[in-house]
């Protein structure tokens, strides 16, 4: 029964993607993508911030990945999809893992000081 309910909710969702044009799923991507570019070029205080535009960038191409998919009815880019999130995880799981060691060295948590880590 639940498998009757996911079949018909995940037709729903493809059905009501491609009411919508390619081209303004593919705007929302590209200001998403901007966004996190944005926030990596005008922030150099704090590294945390820079985890998360990073992150908002990789969430943008994933999203371009499974609107063509949808789009071709090619399952490929899902797959390539979770591909993309298995890597940002493990940027995120090293880069959170740089920080913890930053600060214990230094009590502080910024750019410059992990340049400074490197440094050394």
């Amino acid at each position: 029964m639940l498998l009757i309910h996911t079949n018909m909710l995940i037709s729903y969702f493809i059905l009501t993607v491609k009411q919508i044009p390619l081209i303004i799923l593919l705007n929302f991507s590209f200001i998403l993508f901007s966004i996190g570019l944005v926030g990596i070029v005008w922030n150099r205080k704090n590294f945390l911030i820079l985890l998360l535009c990073i992150e908002l960038m990789f969430f943008s191409i994933s999203l371009n990945f499974i609107f063509f998919s949808i789009f071709l009815f090619n399952f490929s880019g899902q797959i390539l999809c979770l591909l993309v999130v298995t890597s940002a995880a493990a940027e995120t799981a090293i880069g959170l893992s740089l920080l913890v060691t930053a600060y214990r060295l230094g009590n502080e948590v910024s750019y410059d000081s992990l340049i400074s880590f490197f440094n050394k």
